[in-house]
């Protein structure tokens, strides 16, 4: 379900190209198909009850400051970018946005079977967002965003979910360099995620039955639990991080983790320094630990 509420259009266009600086501004109860929006800034900022179907959007900022719009079967080209800010309300169905830095602000918005092509800087400072089949490449996806629900979303991206707060990840494919940092109360439940340096600074941050593949990543992290995951080529990781983790196959090296417990088959290296962090504080749960150390191999 998303968040458009249906309302009786009290006027209609039909294949139509707008042109010029605001030209349908404050518009009211609009339902437009296969029209245009051509060179002019904000053709429908401030509007309210609005449905586009089969249309277009050349040019930048279309949807600011709007409440209850429903876009399908569209596109958002290059154009049009910094598409929605401060508006509420809003779902988008079968649609193509090539814009970068589309929501900001905003709130209440749904997207089901989207592809962003330029999602740089997408979602920053939003909440309440339910994505359902969506392709998105660009870096600092979702900045400072909360009350996310994600599903089969494929993310290609640095900097993804910075500072989020309440997020639900299913089914979906991550490939992003310094995921979920500064994050609180993320879950990401059957996916698979690549990203350096993962999940640095966060709580309450939790895989379950994921496929993950780091370096140094899942480190200073306050509450980590790790559920039937693997971890592809995954080293340096848990350091300063208080951690519960079921990991199924291998580890390639463990460093410095803070405390609680990690249960794997085998762990390549065990690095534990006494002097920076109390190896009685976390149990090993593995019988098959091929090097352990006192020191990382910089300090050797």
């Amino acid at each position: 379900m998303g968040f458009f509420k249906s309302f009786i259009p009290q006027e209609t266009y039909e294949e139509k190209v707008f042109k010029g600086e605001r030209p349908l501004f404050g518009a009211v109860g609009v339902k437009l198909q296969n029209c245009v929006f051509e060179d002019g800034e904000s053709p429908l900022k401030e509007s309210k009850d609005i449905e586009l179907y089969g249309s277009m959007f050349r040019w930048k900022y279309p949807l600011w400051y709007c409440d209850n719009v429903l876009m399908e079967n569209g596109a958002w080209l290059d154009g049009g970018r910094a598409g929605a800010w401060y508006s509420r309300n809003i779902d988008i169905r079968n649609t193509l946005i090539q814009a970068p830095k589309t929501f900001r602000r905003s709130e209440r918005i749904m997207l089901e079977n989207v592809s962003i092509t330029n999602a740089a800087e997408t979602f920053w400072n939003c909440s309440d967002i339910k994505l359902k089949n969506v392709t998105a490449a660009g870096d600092y996806f979702a900045m400072n965003s909360e009350n996310i629900e994600a599903e089969e979303l494929d993310l290609d991206g640095k900097y993804a979910f910075d500072g989020v707060k309440n997020v639900t990840v299913r089914n979906s494919r991550l490939v992003t360099k310094d995921a979920f940092w500064n994050s609180e109360n993320v879950t990401v439940f059957d996916s698979y995620i690549s990203s350096e340096y993962l999940g640095w600074n966060s709580v309450d941050l939790t895989f379950v039955n994921c496929t993950i593949e780091s370096l140094q990543g899942l480190c200073y992290i306050d509450g980590l639990k790790l559920v039937n995951c693997r971890l592809l080529d995954t080293t340096l990781a848990f350091e300063y991080t208080n951690v519960d983790a079921d990991i199924t196959g291998g580890i390639g090296s463990v460093f410095n983790p803070g405390k609680g417990r990690i249960k794997a088959a085998r762990i390549g290296e065990l690095i534990m320094e006494d002097n920076e962090i109390d190896p009685a504080d976390t149990v090993i749960e593995c019988d098959d630990v091929a090097v352990r150390s006192d020191k990382p191999e910089w300090k050797r």
